[in-house]
């Protein structure tokens, strides 16, 4: 297998001469987490500071061992950071000169982005040419861009919608500016859900499912950002999932998946930049979502997605029309890019599963592969119905036969067969579903009146699960008790929550206390549910 179109050092401007001739700095770690943005400090008496006359927020290029890399200067007055004669880097940044500290480099002026004028012709609400965004995002994949200028962008690609052409070419933009999978078959398949409904871990189903059928189904996942749980966060409960390229392969190739974390493997990188700044902002339009969820499948080496928009009252697509809407731009570009997409309508009224939060998600995919009587059906049913739907383009698949393949796959031990060679390939952690360590400190959430469970936020769930601690408290989160349509007593519990730190409980509490999320009516007010199985 190779990969093609690497990410490429930023143009080399001023030229070396010209940096071999500049002061030296030390460079020094400053152990902040940036997110995605490479961030140097500076003492504000540093000599270097005042002669080249640099300003906080400014670009600037930072050269050492024959590595450059841009980054925005932040001017510091504690020299327990950074001292004068050292240049700090935030831990995004060093990684990516690969020297040790104290290690010198020399800095300089970085020249505004090459793509600066389309990015104003956009902010100005003008259709952009397939060239204008190669240009713009390959300056975003290279770091050009400050974090002003990426929420400009963003926000200018919000505000005026993008067409369905300017979608399909900041989606080939985003593919040309990373890495690209080739895995020499004709057949890669993968599943990708919209997001924003908590518990929907069936891609940890459907990998297993799909690869004991034999397809090749090399899933790379991402983390939560203001989710309780991310694929990745759920699965790192049970195994490593930060692999290295080359281990990566050698999985897909031994047993035709993995479940791993795609941070590391450098596809579509300037999508990993342009979330950074999307999520505080809250922003998920549709041009950028379709260019961010394709561009990564493609790069990954898919040939065929089953992609799953789960609508309902408190999900990101919140009416039929929508869907449709957002299903037929989905299919556009994936048809320019020669990808099989199969968008499949699913229930987005209420939470997945039982669990919300790592350990307890893991607990639920555990107990369905193990086909335990406990085990959710919800996530079970829909888990078999994804997979039935991708185990179909298998050309020896007759179509309406994929839901009875997949299921006797899970029904025979295959699955939990399969899943577990994947776990010990990837690092076996131990996990007892059975017994999951659950944060000690709880919370059970009751009734106050007496009726059936009408509604279910989805975002006051994920965020009450976020409070406790979810996923950086992987033991944290809410344990469901009761779905749409149960009957519920005064008192009886709807959900419990799980914390480890007192604080941590205390926010989900005063959050449960706003809106426990629950609401409690009669039969006939449940909400209707539109699914296109």
């Amino acid at each position: 297998m190779t990969d093609v179109s690497p990410l490429q050092t930023p143009p080399q401007d001023p030229s070396a001469d010209d940096h071999s001739r500049l002061a030296k700095l030390t460079l020094r770690r400053v152990l902040i987490d940036t997110y995605h943005e490479n961030v140097a400090y500076m003492h504000r008496d540093c000599e270097i500071y005042r002669a080249e006359g640099f300003k906080a927020l400014s670009k600037i290029e930072i050269r050492t061992n024959g590595h450059s890399i841009l980054a925005t200067l932040n001017v510091v007055d504690d020299h327990n950071i950074v001292a004068c004669g050292e240049l700090g880097l935030s831990k995004a940044a060093f990684a990516q000169l690969d020297v040790e500290e104290g290690h010198s480099a020399t800095v300089a002026q970085a020249e505004p982005p090459a793509s600066i004028g389309a990015l104003h012709r956009k902010i100005d609400g003008e259709r952009l040419r397939a060239e204008d965004f190669h240009s713009i995002v390959q300056d975003i994949a290279n770091h050009r861009y400050s974090k002003i200028e990426l929420t400009a962008f963003v926000v200018a690609c919000d505000r005026d919608e993008l067409d369905r052409e300017e979608v399909f070419f900041l989606t080939d933009a985003m593919i040309a500016a990373g890495r690209h999978l080739n895995w020499h078959e004709t057949l890669v398949v993968d599943k990708h859900c919209i997001g924003g409904i908590p518990g929907n871990r069936t891609s940890m189903l459907i990998v297993p499912i799909v690869a004991a059928h034999g397809m090749l189904c090399p899933k790379t996942s991402s983390r939560a950002i203001t989710s309780p749980a991310g694929t990745a966060d759920t699965m790192e409960v049970l195994a490593n999932v930060e692999l290295p390229m080359g281990q990566l392969q050698d999985i897909v190739r031994t047993h035709r998946g993995c479940l791993a974390w795609g941070g590391t493997a450098n596809l579509s990188p300037a999508d990993d930049v342009l979330i950074s700044v999307e999520r505080p902002l809250s922003l998920d339009s549709p041009g950028q979502m379709v260019a961010s969820i394709l561009s990564k499948k493609i790069s990954a080496g898919s040939s065929h997605l089953v992609l799953d928009i789960p609508i309902g009252p408190t999900a990101k697509v919140r009416s039929m029309p929508e869907a449709q809407r957002l299903r037929r731009l989905f299919e556009y570009v994936a048809r320019r890019m020669k990808l099989s997409l199969d968008v499949v309508i699913t229930d987005g009224r209420q939470p997945v599963g039982n669990g919300i939060g790592p350990v307890l998600e893991a607990r639920d995919v555990m107990q369905v592969l193990e086909n335990d009587p406990r085990a959710p059906i919800d996530l079970r049913q829909k888990a078999l119905r994804l997979a039935g739907r991708l185990i179909e383009c298998d050309p020896d698949v007759r179509g309406g036969d994929g839901f009875a393949i997949a299921r006797d796959i899970l029904d025979s031990g295959r699955a939990l067969a399969k899943m577990n060679d994947i776990i010990l390939a990837q690092g076996s952690k131990s996990f007892d579903h059975h017994q999951p360590d659950l944060g000690l400190l709880t919370l059970e959430i009751c009734a106050q009146t007496a009726g059936v469970v009408t509604g279910i936020d989805n975002l006051q769930m994920a965020r009450i699960a976020g409070l406790a601690g979810a996923p950086k408290v992987p033991s944290a989160g809410v344990d469901v008790l009761r779905k749409l349509g149960d009957e519920v007593q005064v008192g009886q519990p709807l959900y419990r929550v799980h914390a480890s730190y007192a604080a941590d409980l205390e926010f989900a509490r005063q959050a449960c206390a706003r809106s426990t999320g629950y609401t409690i009516g009669s039969a006939a007010d449940v909400p209707h549910v539109f699914v296109e199985f």
